[in-house]
């Protein structure tokens, strides 16, 4: 990119960013009837949405009206069959079971690719959301075969799951935060199989992260790089944060959700300690917005001129609702609450008339590449979902 093209760049990122403040700062609050419709009008999206393996939806861009489609092996792939699977148990209609079945199919061979960590979002997300809905022996054994396949990447000395491949040049064992959430395919492995060894390497990954991947303000970084001869730390460095000591929102977010999670199958104090002072550090957070949905990165220094991050506060507010049944922490309920308000509001709800299979606007998938930058993003609405079902069980 030369030059002239670099300084056009900037400045139209520039003229976007503002535009998205001032949508941002323009909330208009909807009645209760008004939020069910406009909610109904795009869960039927969804479920109308064509059924192609190929064609899975995982973000749009706004600007253009374009779905961006992927196939099942794209991490975020399991993440739709997992939302009608949530909005089955949500509303009871079986058009979303038939439909979420269908798109299901479409992970079971991610089960037996080994190629990243990913391996759990993929199918626990679609499979496990469905093991959730209905017992079905096929579901758990391809559950069981995912765990399987996920212990591949297990090194003993480290003591943890490797999270990617590539970059070797960069460092030579990753493991990053987001590693934490597949956990939950490996604890309920154990669980239906029997055998304890998905159980016992999750409770290694989980103690190795929690050793080394927080700092002392709890907050985390979103890799640490591992030497995978002696398990001695390297680096600690971040991916898709603004730097190797900023604090990425949805990694904060993945820390929470994952540690409350492993407690869950453990109760282990140490996880739930660690879930609450990282929840704590980010819902006190001096640059967290007044309306709870965070910056992309809580260090950034464009901010308050910088894009927000929905899905980190769905996974955040999911999170919470869990961690307050074990917590009775009334701020952690209290918050959840606000933020999961603050996006049934058409500042955040997408309108009606944008014709595509997502609920929610303004997610940031990967700054530092530029992608998916205030875009609707799949795993936003899952985790809005999950939050939701997670709320009425309080209730």
């Amino acid at each position: 990119m030369n030059r002239i093209n670099t300084i056009f760049f900037i400045l139209g990122f520039a003229l976007l960013l503002t535009a998205c403040k001032s949508k941002l700062n323009s909330k208009t609050s909807l009645a209760t009837t008004e939020v069910n419709n406009l909610l109904e009008t795009r869960y039927k999206m969804m479920l109308d949405y064509p059924i192609d393996s190929m064609a899975i939806p995982r973000s749009m861009n706004i600007q253009n009206n374009r779905v961006r489609k992927i196939s099942s092996g794209d991490w975020t792939s399991g993440f739709f069959a997992g939302n009608l699977w949530q909005l089955y148990r949500l509303t009871g209609d079986s058009k979303y079971k038939e439909q979420a079945q269908k798109w299901t199919s479409f992970s079971k061979k991610e089960s037996l690719n080994g190629d990243s960590h990913d391996v759990g979002f993929k199918v626990f997300c679609s499979f496990g959301e469905a093991l959730k809905t209905e017992k079905n022996k096929e579901y758990e054994v391809v559950i069981i075969k995912a765990a399987e396949t996920l212990c591949t990447r297990f090194n003993e000395k480290v003591g943890c799951i490797r999270s990617w491949d590539f970059n070797k040049e960069v460092w030579d064992y990753p493991v990053i935060i987001d590693n934490m959430m597949n956990l939950e395919l490996l604890f309920e492995a154990s669980k239906l199989s029997g055998n304890p060894k998905y159980h016992n390497i999750a409770i290694q990954h989980a103690n190795t992260t929690l050793q080394n991947q927080f700092r002392e303000d709890n907050s985390c970084y979103h890799v640490i790089d591992y030497n995978p001869i002696s398990g001695t730390v390297q680096k600690r460095t971040t991916l898709q944060g603004y730097n190797d000591q900023s604090v990425w929102a949805r990694g904060q977010a993945w820390a929470v959700y994952g540690f409350t999670m492993a407690y869950r199958y453990t109760k282990n104090e140490a996880y739930k300690k660690q879930a609450e002072a990282t929840a704590q550090f980010f819902m006190n957070h001096k640059n967290l917005p007044e309306d709870g949905i965070p910056y992309w990165d809580f260090k950034d220094p464009s901010i308050p001129n910088s894009a927000r991050d929905v899905s980190a506060a769905m996974i955040m507010a999911s999170a919470l609702y869990e961690l307050y049944e074990y917590t009775k922490n009334e701020k952690d309920l209290a918050f959840a609450n606000k933020i999961i308000k603050t996006v049934q509001t058409n500042q955040y709800l997408l309108d009606s008339n944008i014709k595509a299979p997502f609920l929610l606007n303004h997610s940031t998938g990967n700054w530092p590449k530029h992608d998916e930058i205030d875009e609707p993003i799949i795993y936003a609405d899952y985790y809005f979902l999950e939050a939701i079902l997670r709320k009425n069980a309080l209730l």
